[in-house]
C-alpha cells in the first residue's frame, strides 16, 4: 500500500495569504466610492425615442496628442463639448469618438474635406441633411462616419438593423461598405451589403446573425423586405446616396416604398450630385427642416426650394455675399490661401480634335500612358472591342459594363484598382459606382448623352483633393454636341487639334507609343487565359484506319462500334 501523500495547507507557503489592499472591501456593491469610478467605455445615452443620442464621446483637440487623452474620461456633457463648424482642423474637433479618429488616423486620414466638416456637425445634432457634393469629395466618410458615431453604444437586434444606406448600384454599395468597415470595426459595429447578383441565403444569413447597418440596393432591400428576412422598424438613420442616379435609373418608386417602412421619427441624410425637380420633391416629402449643403457640386441642377423645405437656418441668406460662401458651405473663404483645400476639384478639361482616321490611334496612344486611366464608351460591344484591341497593341486594358457578371465586375474592378490593369473601359453603368483613387485621366471616347453624364464621367478623377485631366476626343462630325455637352455642364473646354505622335498629344495626356506586343486580359483567371505558344492541333486519322462506310442498317440491329 503506497504511502498517502499530505495535504496541502497554507502553512507550506513562506507567506501568509491575505486579501490584496487594492481590491474593493466586502459590501463594494453599496459603496457609494464605487460608483464614483469612471467608465472606461461610457455608453451614449438614448433620446426619449429609443435613437442613440449625439452626444458621443468626442476627442478635444486641447490635449497635444490623442495617445495621452484614450484613457482619460471623456467629457458627454455639450458645454465641454469642443467647437465645431466649417473651420475644424482635424476629426476630432468636428466632435467624433477618440477610437474613431485614432482609426482614420492609422487608415492615413487625418484631415477632413470640406464637405465633412460641412455635414458631420450636422448629422451629430440629430438634423436631416441634404447635400450636394461633387463626385469624391468624401461624402462616403461625410455621411458614414457620424451615422456610425449616433449607433454607437446600442446592440442591434436579429434582423432589425439600426443604419440603412441605399445606394443605385452594386458597386457603389460595395465600396461605401469597404470604406466603413475600418471605421465600424472600430466602434464594435456590424455592417453587411445586400445587393442584387449575390446569393440571397447568404445575405439572409448574415441579417439573421444580427448586423447594424444594412448597405443595399432598393431592388435587393425590396426582394428581402419580401422574404420577412429583414425588418426596417427600429431603423434610426437612413442615407440615401446618388438619388439623381437612382431618379436616371427609375429606382423612385422603390425608394419611396422604402422609406415609407421607416420610422416617421429616423434621421434622413440625402446626398446627390445634381439637384433636380425629382430630389426636389423626394426632399420635400421626407427630409424635416433639413440643413442643406452644397461643396463642390455641379450647378446644373436646380437648388431646393428653402421657402418649401424649410431648409436649414444655416444655409446662406438670400442677401449673402455672392463672392464669399457661406460659413457652413465648407468652401473656404479665402480660396487663393488655402489652396488645396478649396471645396472645387482641380482639372483640365480638354477637346482633342483629331480626324475619323486617326480616332483608334489616338486612343491607343493615349491608353499606353503611365498611370491609371479611364476610357468611357457608349455601348458595352463597344467597350469588349476597345479593350481587346488595346489588348492586342500591348496595353492592359479591362472592360466594364452591365453585361457581366458581378463575379467578373469584382474581377475587373480588383484588376483595375491593383494596377494589374491600368486602363479601364467602362460604359456609364461604372460612371457612378466606381470610387478608385489615382485615377489621373478620364478620356471621352465617345461623347456622352447628356451633360449630367459628362459631370458623373469627369468625378472619376481629381479624387480627394487630387488633380486629374480630361479629355474628350471630338472629329469633325460631333465637334457642335461636345461644344453644347460642355456648355450645359458648366466646363470650358480648351480645344487642341492633334495627331497621333503629336508632342502636345504627349504633353496634354502623357501619350507615347504602344509596345506592340499582345498582353492576355489581367481580369480573367489564368487557368482560363489561351496560350499562345501551344497552336491548336486539327485531329487526323489514324494510318491504316479506314473511313466508316454509311450502310444501311437492318432493323432491329445495333451498331458495333471498333
Amino acid at each position: 500500500m503506497c504511502a498517502s501523500r499530505s495535504r496541502p495547507t497554507w502553512r507550506r507557503w513562506p507567506f501568509s495569504w491575505s486579501r490584496p489592499s487594492r481590491w474593493p472591501s466586502p459590501g463594494w456593491w453599496n459603496s457609494a466610492a464605487w460608483s464614483a469610478v469612471p467608465d472606461r467605455h461610457p455608453r451614449v445615452p438614448e433620446s426619449d425615442s429609443g435613437a442613440a443620442g449625439s452626444a458621443v464621446p468626442a476627442a478635444t483637440s486641447s490635449t497635444p496628442d490623442l495617445e495621452d487623452t484614450i484613457h482619460t474620461q471623456p467629457e458627454t456633457s455639450p458645454a465641454a463639448a469642443p467647437p465645431v463648424g466649417a473651420n475644424a482642423a482635424t476629426f476630432a474637433d468636428l466632435g467624433l469618438p477618440v477610437v474613431l479618429v485614432q482609426a482614420l488616423r492609422r487608415s492615413g486620414i487625418d484631415r477632413p474635406f470640406p464637405i465633412q466638416q460641412a455635414v458631420i456637425p450636422d448629422i451629430l445634432a440629430g438634423r436631416d441633411v441634404l447635400g450636394r457634393a461633387a463626385t469624391g469629395s468624401g461624402k462616403t466618410l461625410a455621411f458614414g462616419l457620424p451615422l456610425l458615431t449616433r449607433l454607437f453604444g446600442a446592440p442591434s437586434q436579429p434582423r432589425r438593423p439600426r443604419g440603412l444606406i441605399l445606394a443605385p448600384t452594386r458597386e457603389l454599395a460595395m465600396q461605401i461598405e469597404s470604406a466603413l468597415d475600418e471605421p465600424a470595426l472600430a466602434l464594435g459595429l456590424r455592417l453587411t451589403s445586400a445587393v442584387g447578383g449575390l446569393p440571397i441565403k447568404k445575405q439572409e444569413e448574415r441579417l439573421a446573425r444580427g448586423v447594424d447597418v444594412v448597405i443595399a440596393t432598393p431592388g435587393r432591400l425590396t426582394d428581402l423586405l419580401g422574404r420577412k428576412a429583414v425588418a426596417l422598424t427600429d431603423i434610426r438613420v437612413v442615407t440615401v446616396d446618388e438619388a439623381d442616379h437612382m431618379a436616371e435609373l427609375g429606382f423612385l418608386p422603390q425608394l419611396t416604398a422604402l422609406l415609407n417602412k421607416v420610422p416617421a421619427d429616423a434621421q434622413q441624410l440625402l446626398f446627390s450630385a445634381t439637384l433636380d425637380s425629382a430630389i426636389d420633391e423626394l426632399a420635400q416629402r421626407y427630409l424635416r427642416d433639413p440643413a442643406w449643403h452644397a461643396v463642390g457640386a455641379a450647378d446644373s441642377g436646380a437648388t431646393p426650394d428653402t421657402d418649401r423645405t424649410g431648409a436649414a437656418s444655416s444655409s446662406a441668406p438670400q442677401d449673402a455675399d455672392p463672392d464669399r460662401p457661406a460659413e457652413n458651405s465648407g468652401a473656404p473663404a479665402d480660396r487663393g490661401a488655402t489652396g488645396r483645400t478649396s471645396a472645387v476639384p482641380d482639372i483640365a478639361h480638354y477637346a482633342l480634335q483629331v480626324r475619323r482616321t486617326d480616332k483608334r490611334l489616338v486612343v491607343t496612344e493615349i491608353a499606353a500612358r503611365a498611370g491609371r486611366t479611364l476610357l468611357f464608351v457608349k455601348t458595352q460591344y463597344g467597350a469588349d472591342k476597345l479593350a481587346r484591341k488595346l489588348r492586342e497593341e500591348g496595353v492592359g486594358a479591362v472592360a466594364l459594363h452591365g453585361g457581366k457578371v458581378q463575379n467578373q465586375r469584382t474581377r475587373t474592378l480588383a484588376a483595375f484598382a491593383d494596377g494589374t490593369a491600368p486602363v479601364l473601359v467602362a460604359t456609364d453603368v461604372a460612371a457612378r459606382g466606381l470610387h478608385i483613387d489615382d485615377v489621373s485621366l478620364v478620356v471621352h471616347v465617345d461623347l456622352p448623352a447628356d451633360p449630367k453624364d459628362y459631370l458623373h464621367r469627369t468625378g472619376r478623377t481629381a479624387r480627394a483633393g487630387a488633380s486629374g485631366t480630361v479629355v474628350t476626343i471630338v472629329t469633325p462630325d460631333n465637334r457642335e454636341e461636345a461644344d453644347r455637352l460642355a456648355r450645359l455642364a458648366g466646363v470650358t473646354l480648351v480645344e487642341v487639334e492633334v495627331r497621333p505622335g503629336d508632342r502636345r498629344l504627349a504633353e496634354i495626356t502623357g501619350a507615347r507609343r504602344p509596345t506592340g506586343r499582345p498582353v492576355l486580359d489581367p481580369s480573367t483567371p489564368a487557368a482560363a487565359q489561351p496560350d499562345s505558344r501551344e497552336q491548336p492541333r486539327t485531329w487526323q486519322r489514324p494510318k491504316g484506319e479506314s473511313r466508316p462506310h454509311n450502310k444501311k442498317r437492318k432493323p432491329g440491329t445495333r451498331r458495333t462500334t471498333r
